[in-house]
């Protein structure tokens, strides 16, 4: 049964949810987790592609968009839907709903910022994790 937990940030900041997704898979690889990040569309993967390589001068993190063009995987990949054929242990959901199949991860993050939008949808997931027995835990930033 995986851990559930929500990071809600204090602001609605552009780009703030997506920052604080590099900073949690940052903090994930340095402790030597795998992690799948799901996106809610390519244009979003993308930046988080991008994002990953520049948020902070001093990291690398190696990634890689899923599907995989050859057979090596990245500790980090980053995809559109759940992979049924990749194990990772920490899934980061960046999407507006709670994705079917994530009962496979250890770990289920959400992330959160202020945004009346994003506010709703998060306490709409919160309720289904509940709902399907989960007890999440938020982590105020």
């Amino acid at each position: 049964m995986p851990r559930i937990d929500f990071y809600v940030l204090p602001d609605a900041k552009d780009n703030g949810r997506a920052l604080l997704v590099c900073r949690l898979v940052d903090k994930a690889y340095a402790l030597g987790h795998t992690v799948y990040i799901l996106a809610a569309s390519e244009a979003q993967a993308t930046a988080l592609d991008d994002l990953l390589w520049t948020f902070r001068q001093d990291s690398f993190i190696p990634h890689e968009r899923y599907p995989l063009a050859g057979a090596e995987t990245s500790p980090v990949l980053i995809g559109t839907a759940l992979p049924p054929d990749v194990k990772a242990r920490v899934l980061i959901n960046y999407t507006d709903g709670a994705p079917e199949g994530f009962e496979q991860y250890e770990r289920v993050v959400e992330v959160v910022d202020q945004h009346p939008d994003v506010l709703a949808k998060s306490r709409e997931r919160f309720r289904q994790y509940r709902e399907r027995g989960y007890t999440p835990e938020t982590h105020k930033l």
